[in-house]
């Protein structure tokens, strides 16, 4: 049971520091007053009602504004989660070097498990000795 709390735990937090680290935008399309369309990894999907810019004619001035309008929020993640091994100081590259060195041989021989009698059988058992001592355990 344990084992599947710490599972789940470690789970959970690898996903919070995917999640708090990652930027997305979020793109909102407008006609008026009125939310059309929202999309958080891509554009919004217009309405079709926005207009074509034409070129203006001489002695024609007159412009329509766009009821339109796309608005776009960015939402940033946290950039701070970069440690560099390049500004440690003098305590700590002694920690790491102290630590390297008490653990290099920490496990050194135990892939080679040596029994010195593995070769020589135990003895035959030709009489119980017990019995012809009569000497019993109680």
């Amino acid at each position: 049971m344990k084992k599947v709390i710490l599972k789940i735990s470690s789970f959970l937090m690898a996903l919070l520091v995917l999640f708090s680290t990652m930027s997305f935008g979020i793109s909102e399309h407008f006609c008026g007053n009125l939310l059309v369309d929202t999309s958080i990894f891509s554009s919004a999907e217009t309405c079709g009602m926005e207009m074509e810019k034409t070129t203006p004619m001489e002695g024609c001035s007159i412009e329509k504004n766009n009821c339109c309008k796309d608005v776009v929020k960015l939402i940033e993640g946290n950039n701070n989660l970069n440690i560099s091994i390049n500004k440690m100081d003098f305590q700590q590259e002694l920690l790491v070097a102290f630590f390297y060195l008490t653990y290099i041989d920490l496990f050194e021989g135990l892939e080679e498990n040596i029994i010195p009698y593995i070769g020589y059988p135990p003895p035959f058992l030709i009489t119980d000795i017990q019995l012809l001592d009569e000497t019993y355990l109680i």
